[in-house]
């Protein structure tokens, strides 16, 4: 059976070894069978959430990048959360996402979720602040679960990824499967 995925590169770098990870996880999602969306917060314009609560009424003042995205996520059977990791925990261009998806979180339900993870420090304990935080978002989505993980540590210029071909293989393992 078909699934409406949409994986959400979180790096600000364009190219990043995050996203190859997530051109991976896309390819083997295709090959079986499922409808797939990608989309890079790389230069995109995504707000901070202003806690002004204005969407309460169901409309977030703010124009920008956030509000296709999160439309997608509400849209999507799994979404797969990628970022570099920053001070141990995600970037602020997908935070800032998670964050502003605070007036349809309640609607966010019944998602598999994929984390996809790269980090320039090679010790995989480090991965802990950055899992936790996203375990967080996914615990408000009610009955939402998550179904996979990628971390890869010791990956920090463009391209370093390319000397784990293991992790590119998992990544498209993970979207074979999923």
């Amino acid at each position: 059976m078909s699934k409406k995925i949409l994986v959400i590169s979180g790096s600000p770098r364009k190219s990043a070894n995050s996203e190859t990870l997530c051109n991976r996880f896309v390819s083997g999602a295709r090959e079986a069978g499922h409808y797939v969306e990608k989309f890079s917060l790389a230069g995109k314009q995504i707000a901070p959430c202003r806690a002004c609560y204005a969407c309460r009424s169901g409309f977030c003042p703010q124009q920008d990048g956030a509000r296709g995205m999160i439309e997608k996520m509400l849209e999507a059977d799994i979404i797969v959360l990628s970022t570099p990791v920053y001070f141990y925990t995600m970037c602020a261009q997908l935070k800032a996402l998670i964050d502003r998806s605070v007036m349809v979180y309640p609607r966010i339900k019944n998602k598999a979720f994929y984390y996809i993870m790269t980090m320039a420090d090679d010790d995989p304990a480090n991965f802990k602040g950055t899992i936790e935080a996203l375990r967080g978002f996914v615990a408000c989505c009610e009955g939402s679960t998550e179904n996979g993980m990628l971390c890869v540590p010791g990956v920090y210029e463009r391209g370093e990824i390319q000397k784990h071909p293991e992790a590119l293989q998992k990544a498209y393992e993970l979207g074979l499967h999923c």
